[in-house]
């Protein structure tokens, strides 16, 4: 998962990606810690979806830029569209199966 360090190059990273997962985390949330290994293990299975992290401490504008009131955050775009958005208790198999959905969707 790539770091992203401005609020510039994250919104740039967005308008130019077609599937881009965000993953907002802060240096002292030990979900935060527990859950990106398990997402990125889960990204292998969606090779179409590119990835990028966001330290909310490295990037605090982040938050007001996208209404984050918690961390962890995972935001889901298509095209620079919001899809998907779920924060703080994220279950992995169900996040897999709403990606599988968008997938199936995408390529009905």
């Amino acid at each position: 998962m790539e770091a992203m360090t401005t609020l510039t190059g994250l919104n740039e990273r967005i308008a130019s990606t077609e599937q881009l997962l965000v993953y907002v985390s802060h240096p002292g949330c030990s979900v935060c810690h527990a859950l990106k290994p398990q997402i990125e293990e889960m990204l292998k299975e969606f090779p179409e979806i590119e990835a990028v992290a966001v330290d909310s401490d490295e990037v605090p504008e982040v938050a007001g830029a996208f209404s984050i009131f918690t961390v962890p955050v995972v935001l889901f775009f298509i095209n620079g569209k919001e899809m998907l958005r779920r924060a703080r208790f994220v279950p992995i198999g169900e996040l897999t199966h709403q990606l599988e959905r968008m997938q199936e969707m995408r390529q009905a």
